[in-house]
């Protein structure tokens, strides 16, 4: 009996071990309790026993972390192009999933879009840089935000909504260019990062 307990704690420590390389956060108990075929009831023991020995970390909410990860990651999908210029559709197609670590960028909803264009330049994103962008639905004022305007066509622009005026003016960090006026725009995200190779 004691080998059968043995073994079922050591595949659901396996398990959360594997959860957590495959999609960069661990599984809930739900998730663990699906994944192993093992009922709720057993998996909640066999976590209070690898709670104890120190194997995993697990304070009763809902994620269940092992102690031998050593970084905890963030899987976060690259989904395509954003203009830098002219707004532009922003292809919702996923190119490919890169993982983050957390504990440089924190946890939330993210993705990634592709810039193009010099109309952020000095806001320092250029021409292909990958920006990192949290995913919400609103922003505050002087924000650098994807904005979809027209229901159809995506910027990355400074955000400034003036509503005494009734219009939103999206402002590009390039002393040549002009703000772009719109009566109203959607936030798809906010920009906090920008991911770029040193030259």
């Amino acid at each position: 009996m004691q080998d059968k307990n043995h073994d079922k704690s050591a595949e659901i420590e396996q398990f959360i071990n594997n959860f957590s390389d495959t999609y960069g956060y661990s599984p809930t108990m739900d998730e663990i309790s699906a994944g192993t075929g093992y009922p709720k009831t057993t998996v909640f023991r066999h976590i209070a026993q690898l709670r104890e020995k120190g194997v995993i970390n697990y304070s009763g909410h809902r994620r269940i972390a092992s102690t031998k990860e050593k970084k905890q990651m963030i899987r976060v999908p690259v989904l395509g192009a954003v203009a830098c210029g002219i707004p532009k559709f922003a292809e919702e197609n996923i190119e490919e999933y890169i993982k983050l670590p957390v504990s440089l960028f924190g946890e939330g909803d993210y993705f990634i879009l592709r810039a193009y264009g010099d109309s952020m330049i000095d806001a320092g994103i250029f021409n292909d840089d990958l920006v990192l962008v949290k995913r919400c639905s609103d922003a505050e004022s002087g924000q650098i935000v994807v904005a979809l305007v027209d229901n159809d066509e995506a910027t990355l622009k400074r955000y400034f909504p003036e509503p005494k005026r009734h219009r939103v003016r999206l402002h590009p960090e390039n002393s040549s260019m002009d703000d772009i006026i719109v009566d109203s725009c959607i936030i798809q995200g906010v920009a906090v990062k920008v991911i770029k190779d040193i030259s």
